[in-house]
């Protein structure tokens, strides 16, 4: 059973480690993700080295027998630590939260080099490494280490269960909230593990055997080992997709925007403040486009400053009653809909004015001039409306003769 589950594990918790190293490159100062990163190379570390052959091998090299168990113990002891000292850079102020943690880091520390003094006392004569545990249930040393480990271990997975449940009632976040319930319902299943080691010891003074149940705490101590360490994961991965997300609709918004963007700035070069590298550098250096995406939207609002002298009233009242006229998909257009229509054919039509510099005596205003939009996600999202009707109706740009120019003495051009 374990040499099945350990290197199922192995891959799992490998894997985290290399993803949130990734993470770690970008913003090494985030404790919470160091310790995280760091507990889930221990818990790799952990499962690598009991696997019965890399146990073999380790315990050839270093020439004392079973020397595995406080070595794989060891880096779950420091998992524990860990993953409490995550759970406090969840829950806690930063300054608590730094101090919980190291207390638990020294906590864990002591437990290790308590472990190790009393694997020195042991006299393991040969190797043992699928039942190393009901082997030396009986030796009073072996009885003690098992009492500091797996009592530790007990109390450490308690309060995890018991703190991730409290904290996930009020976490600020749905991914975190869930991963935490997940962290208990882990953490709830490896009782078991440590239950039933605990049981040996005491079953060989008692006089009862727990030994058929090997097997089984080894699966619980596996499975609920990597859902504790899925339940941490959870969090890391929602941010993870929650920034590609955003990431690829900002790309997909600073496409969509390029058609009414370029016209403008052929318009009046003036309105770049600086040159943006090309949008395939950002996506092959997967590199955000977030300022980009700013100015372009910038630079779009500059341009219609500019053509608001070239906006003819006639223009707008044309375009609203053949833009009203109009169904799409939705229904006949209106509102914010029609609005951005109407904008759409202003500007095509002010920037053939603009290039024959014929400006408008009394100009209109923009049809989306009094349209609400309270924040940069809705303005950003008629930008797109108005780009798209910019791009698809150019066939429908109202007639020079619909646009009585005149200049501000009265003569008509």
């Amino acid at each position: 059973m374990k040499d099945f589950l350990h290197p199922l594990c192995l891959i799992f918790a490998a894997a985290g480690f290399l993803v949130m190293l990734r993470d770690l490159k970008h913003d090494r100062r985030d404790r919470a993700l160091i310790a995280l990163a760091v507990s889930f190379l221990a818990s790799a570390l952990s499962y690598a080295v009991s696997i019965t052959w890399v146990w073999v091998r380790i315990d050839q090299a270093l020439g004392v027998p079973n020397i595995v168990v406080p070595i794989a113990q060891g880096f779950v002891i420091l998992v524990l630590a860990l993953q409490g000292g995550v759970l406090a850079y969840w829950s806690k102020p930063p300054e608590d939260a730094r101090r919980r943690a190291n207390h638990l880091m020294i906590a864990g520390l002591t437990v290790i080099v308590g472990m190790a003094a009393l694997f020195a006392l042991l006299t393991p004569a040969s190797q043992r490494p699928t039942d190393f545990a009901m082997y030396y249930a009986h030796d009073p040393y072996y009885q003690a280490y098992v009492l500091l480990y797996f009592g530790m271990y007990t109390a450490a997975e308690t309060y995890l269960a018991w703190s991730c449940w409290k904290y996930a009632r009020t976490a600020a976040t749905k991914s975190i909230a869930i991963g935490l319930r997940l962290v208990a319902v882990g953490a709830v299943i490896t009782l078991f593990y440590s239950g039933q080691r605990l049981a040996a010891v005491i079953g060989a003074e008692a006089g009862f055997s727990v030994d058929n149940l090997n097997d089984m705490a080894w699966a619980c101590g596996d499975i609920g080992a990597t859902l504790t360490q899925v339940g941490y994961f959870i969090p890391v991965i929602a941010t993870r997709v929650a920034t590609l997300l955003a990431t690829s609709r900002e790309h997909y918004a600073y496409a969509r925007l390029n058609v009414l963007w370029s016209a403008m700035v052929r318009m009046d070069p003036s309105i770049v403040l600086q040159q943006q590298a090309p949008q395939r550098q950002f996506l092959r250096q997967r590199r955000s486009i977030h300022y980009p995406l700013i100015r372009r939207r910038t630079e779009i609002r500059d341009g219609q400053v500019t053509l608001r002298r070239y906006l003819d009233p006639a223009v707008r009242a044309e375009a609203e009653a053949r833009r009203s006229a109009q169904r799409g998909l939705l229904g006949p257009l209106k509102g914010d809909r029609l609005a951005a229509a109407v904008t759409a054919d202003q500007l095509r039509h002010a920037i053939t004015l603009h290039a024959q510099d014929k400006p408008v005596a009394q100009p209109a205003d923009y049809a989306d001039a009094a349209l609400r939009l309270p924040s940069i996600k809705a303005e950003q999202k008629h930008l797109l409306r108005v780009a798209s009707y910019f791009a698809r109706g150019r066939a429908d740009t109202p007639p020079d003769c619909l646009t009585p120019s005149t200049t501000p003495d009265g003569v008509r051009t």
